[in-house]
């Protein structure tokens, strides 16, 4: 059993799991899979064919867009951006043709932050509010920046417990 506000649309041929909460104002489209005990805040859009792991907690005003999948535990801050083309135009749909994006079990994304499609963000790395994602991100790496670079190295916990500086920090 799930649980979803009056104002949210779910699509035909969505499965959602067990204990998940989606709030006002959102729209579950076609084909996703959303896991057990996930919570989606205000606003929340989730696009066709979208795959969700199970934990996965999705503050307001985030649209994860076809060719995302988030694995499990991942937190995705308020307003954080993704993209599925690399070059769009109005003149030149791509019908489907999305870049893939893969968030990996429990990173965070901080509120604001851009990640551009094509890339993988690794198991437990934290992205900074604001931050704009322009590449692969390691397991566990703290990244901030426009574009994102890699400043630290955090815990399970999301703890920083090691800085960089010189070369890797850059």
């Amino acid at each position: 059993m799930y649980t979803v506000h009056p104002s949210s649309y779910i699509d035909d041929d969505v499965q959602i799991g067990d204990g998940t909460k989606i709030w006002h104002f959102c729209h579950v489209q076609r084909g996703a899979v959303i896991g057990k005990n996930c919570s989606f805040g205000q606003n929340v859009n989730i696009g066709n064919n979208v795959k969700i792991g199970n934990g996965v907690r999705i503050q307001n005003n985030v649209s994860v867009y076809e060719g995302v999948e988030l694995e499990d535990n991942v937190f995705c801050g308020p307003s954080c951006v993704f993209t599925n083309v690399l070059v769009p135009r109005a003149h030149f749909p791509v019908h489907g043709k999305y870049n893939k994006t893969l968030v990996k079990e429990g990173a965070s994304l901080g509120a604001n932050c851009t990640i551009v499609c094509g890339h993988t963000i690794g198991r437990g790395a934290m992205i900074a509010a604001g931050a704009v994602v322009t590449k692969d991100v390691p397991d566990f790496a703290l990244m901030a920046g426009v574009p994102a670079r890699q400043i630290g190295i955090v815990n399970e916990q999301g703890e920083i417990v090691e800085r960089l500086t010189g070369e890797k920090g850059k």
